[in-house]
């Protein structure tokens, strides 16, 4: 059957729209993956000629102490940020939802994720600084002793962890708050009229209905997680004694501090291939989990 003038003009239209964003993946997703993949069989310093050195560089990351330093700090991340960032965004949701001016409240939480990392990094250096943040002050007045929160290798990981979830919880704010007036009121009308209290009706309602938006938020956080990297540069740089050294920085360091770009897109790869994989699992739980439609 032909197509009509009317569809094969949308479709050529519907292609220039895509256009822009379709070159942007080949350019800054597809090609600098090929060329990581490639990279990670070459020595090379960013100089000299590459050097083919086979699966070398794949030997030489996984018997880097390094590495297992990023890998365990980068989980340890993920494990706290991820379901406190969510949890605590839900939450906001929940109470924003049943609030008067949501689209006041909506802008003021999402304002951090306008500012650039490096204003939002100096801000919290100064909430974090030792003599004169105000953290640290507010601790005094009440008489306890503050500590140098991005310092001392105890605390500087739940310090960045703090940052991040403040900074990122706008933008998950936002996206619950759309899956939470996308709940029809009809449902939760049914189930007060049949006794349901307002804690059943968020866990028997509420949660399986916005459990696409649940999976969206779970996935796009942890992603964001385990690619760390402004927060932990800027504020600590992967100090002190390497407690909060990612795999980002551990890749970063490697490719322009060491000038080792092969094994540094090795550990890129290594990286790249893990999240993949967690997406993967990810949508395959969610079968069970995840309800779509009403």
């Amino acid at each position: 059957m032909k197509k009509s003038k009317l569809e094969k003009s949308r479709n050529r239209w519907g292609i220039v729209f895509i256009l822009p964003q379709l070159i942007s993946l080949v350019c800054l997703g597809i090609i600098p993956i090929v060329i990581a993949f490639v990279l990670s069989f070459f020595d090379w310093n960013g100089f000299s000629a590459p050097v083919f050195t086979g699966f070398q560089n794949f030997k030489a990351v996984f018997t880097d102490p390094d590495t297992g330093i990023a890998i365990k700090n980068t989980l340890v991340y993920s494990v706290i940020y991820v379901p406190c960032s969510i949890v605590l965004s839900l939450g906001l949701a929940m109470l924003l939802n049943k609030a008067w001016g949501k689209m006041f409240y909506r802008a003021v939480f999402f304002l951090p994720q306008i500012v650039t990392s490096v204003g939002i990094a100096v801000v919290w250096s100064w909430i974090y600084q030792p003599q004169f943040g105000i953290l640290n002050m507010i601790l005094r007045f009440f008489g306890i002793e503050g500590k140098e929160w991005l310092r001392d290798p105890s605390t500087a990981m739940g310090a960045v962890i703090v940052m991040s979830i403040w900074w990122g919880l706008g933008y998950n704010i936002v996206l619950f708050l759309a899956g939470l007036q996308n709940v029809p009121r009809t449902y939760v009308e049914a189930a007060k009229i049949d006794g349901a209290n307002e804690r059943q009706v968020f866990f028997n309602i509420t949660v399986p209905l916005i459990s696409p938006t649940t999976l969206l938020v779970t996935i796009t956080t942890m992603i964001n997680a385990f690619q760390v990297f402004d927060q932990m540069f800027l504020l600590t740089s992967g100090g002190p004694a390497k407690k909060t050294y990612t795999m980002a920085i551990h890749i970063y360091q490697t490719a322009f501090k060491s000038y080792e770009l092969g094994k540094a897109s090795t550990a890129a790869l290594i990286l790249f291939f893990v999240v993949v994989a967690v997406s993967v699992i990810q949508f395959k739980l969610s079968d069970k989990w995840v309800h779509y439609g009403e």
